[in-house]
């Protein structure tokens, strides 16, 4: 039996904290057999407890993840790049792939909000980014 090369999609975002995270967990937990993902950032800090919280409530465990740079990636081939803020597309140096597409989707940090609402918040956003990976970024890939 002939074993298929997976796809490589690097999802990348200002902070590498929340939505490119998110978006990695995502594809590797519903579509882990096809694609495997991974982030970066233009300027990394750490993974959002409150991301990590979230992708929990749907048993996908990112506790493991850490923030990375893209330079990190630096001479790593991906069939696809993705922007998921609209700061990374504006500032990354460089981009590793085939094939860039641009997402944008809500910083989900609010100042001066109960942590209910910010969770909420963040749910809202984890369920945002599962919705597209599902009806369009498999597409994208596929194509």
């Amino acid at each position: 039996m002939m074993q298929m090369n997976k796809n490589r999609v690097l999802f990348l975002c200002t902070h590498n904290s929340i939505r490119s995270q998110m978006a990695e967990g995502l594809l590797n937990t519903i579509y882990g057999t096809r694609f495997e993902g991974f982030s970066a950032g233009t300027q990394p800090t750490e993974v959002s407890p409150y991301a990590v919280e979230v992708m929990k409530e749907i048993g996908i465990d990112i506790t493991s993840h850490q923030s990375k740079s893209i330079n990190a990636f630096h001479g790593k081939e991906f069939d696809l790049v993705v922007t998921v803020c609209d700061s990374a597309q504006e500032t990354c140096p460089f981009y590793p792939g085939k094939k860039v597409i641009h997402k944008s989707f809500q910083d989900p940090l609010i100042e001066n909000k109960s942590i209910e609402d910010i969770l909420d918040t963040f749910r809202k956003l984890r369920d945002e980014i599962k919705i597209w990976i599902e009806t369009d970024l498999v597409k994208e890939i596929t194509d």
